[in-house]
C-alpha cells in the first residue's frame, strides 16, 4: 500500500526536459531513469511525446518506452500528444494520461503548434471525442495544459481572465485536469496567486496543477505561492532540464529534486525518497556527457541531519 502524500510530484525530464537537448538518450537509459525514478517514490511520469520523429528524433522510441513504462505497476504514464494523430498513437500504445499543449498567447500557438488558441480548442475537443469513444477500462485521462499562461516572450504580457476563460473551455470540452504553464519565466508570485485563485474558483472540483519554469530563478517561489491558494501538483524535470524550442528564451522547469526538498523540509510528504532521487541524477548525468544540469541540493548535498517529512511518517 502507498504511503499517504500531502503533495504530488509530477515528473516530465523525460519529455519535456529531453526535447531541449542535443544529445539523444539511448532507449535503455530512458527505461532505466524511469524505473529508478519510480523506485524513489515518483507515481507520475511523463515519459514521452507522440510527436513526428523527424521533428523531435528523441521520441522517435516513444512506444517501447511507454511500454516499458506501463509494466511498472502503480506507475501513471503520461505522454505528450499534440494533435488527434498523437493521441491515437498514445491509446494504442496504452499510456493512462495524455497531455495536451495549448497557448494562451496567440503568437506561440502559431509558432509552437502551427494553430491559431482557437484551432487548439477544436483539436483538444477532437481529442476528447475520440477518448470517449475508447473502451472504458483502457480509456486515458486527458489533461490540458495552458502554456505562457503568465506572459510570452514573442509577445509579451497575457491577460489574466484570457487564462481562466481557456481553462473554462478545456473543461467544457472534457479536461480531466488543467495545468496552467509559466512557461518562459515571467511569474512572480502575486501573479500565481491571482491566476491560480481565479482558476481554481472557475473549475470548481476539476484537478488544477502547476508547471513552473525557473528563467529568472522565482520557480520555487512560485510553488509555494500555487500552494497557497490550493495548488496539489506540480510538475517539475530531474536536473532543471526543460524549456520551449518555440519559445526564445525559455529555459528549464525546477528542478525535481530541489522541489522535493523543499516540500520535505515543509513538512509536507511527497513519498520520494530524496537520497534515490538525487542518485538517479547522478546517473542521468553519466549517461548524458556534455549536458549541463541544473538545481541547488544535488550539488550541495543535503543539510547535516536533514529527515523529510516521508520518512519521518514511515
Amino acid at each position: 500500500m502507498l504511503a499517504e502524500i500531502d503533495v504530488t510530484v509530477r515528473e516530465v525530464g523525460m519529455r519535456d526536459g529531453l526535447q531541449s537537448i542535443a544529445t539523444i538518450m539511448p532507449t535503455a537509459d530512458k527505461q532505466r531513469w524511469c524505473r529508478e525514478e519510480f523506485a524513489a517514490g515518483v507515481r507520475e511520469i511523463e515519459v514521452c511525446s507522440f510527436v513526428p520523429p523527424k521533428l523531435l528524433p528523441q521520441f522517435q522510441d516513444a512506444v517501447e518506452v511507454c511500454t516499458y513504462a506501463l509494466g511498472l505497476s502503480g506507475l501513471t504514464v503520461v505522454a505528450l500528444v499534440p494533435n488527434v494523430k498523437g493521441a491515437e498513437r498514445a491509446i494504442a500504445a496504452g499510456v493512462h494520461k495524455m497531455s495536451f499543449p495549448m497557448s494562451v498567447s496567440e503568437s506561440h500557438s502559431r509558432s509552437n503548434v502551427r494553430r491559431s488558441v482557437d484551432e487548439s480548442v477544436v483539436e483538444f475537443a477532437r481529442i476528447c471525442e475520440l477518448v470517449r469513444s475508447v473502451n472504458p477500462r483502457r480509456r486515458p485521462k486527458v489533461s490540458g495544459g495552458l502554456a505562457t499562461a503568465f506572459g510570452c516572450t514573442i509577445e509579451g504580457p497575457v491577460a489574466e481572465d484570457r487564462v481562466v476563460a481557456l481553462a473554462e473551455k478545456l473543461a467544457e470540452v472534457g479536461a480531466d485536469e488543467v495545468v496552467v504553464a509559466d512557461t518562459v519565466g515571467y511569474a512572480a508570485p502575486a501573479a500565481i496567486r491571482r491566476v491560480f485563485r481565479a482558476v481554481i474558483a472557475a473549475l470548481g472540483r476539476l484537478p488544477v496543477a502547476a508547471h513552473f519554469h525557473d528563467t529568472r530563478g522565482l520557480g520555487l517561489a512560485n510553488v509555494l505561492a500555487a500552494w497557497d491558494v490550493g495548488v496539489r501538483a506540480f510538475d517539475a524535470s530531474l536536473g532543471g532540464f526543460g524549456g520551449c524550442p518555440y519559445a526564445p528564451g525559455a529555459s528549464g522547469n525546477i528542478a525535481t529534486e530541489d522541489l522535493v526538498f523543499m516540500l520535505e523540509g515543509m513538512g509536507l510528504r511527497t513519498g520520494v525518497d530524496l537520497q534515490r532521487l538525487i542518485a538517479v541524477r547522478a546517473a542521468n548525468a553519466k549517461a548524458l556527457p556534455g549536458e549541463t544540469f541544473h538545481g541547488a541540493i544535488a550539488i550541495a548535498g543535503l543539510p547535516k541531519g536533514f529527515v523529510s517529512a516521508s520518512r519521518l511518517a514511515s
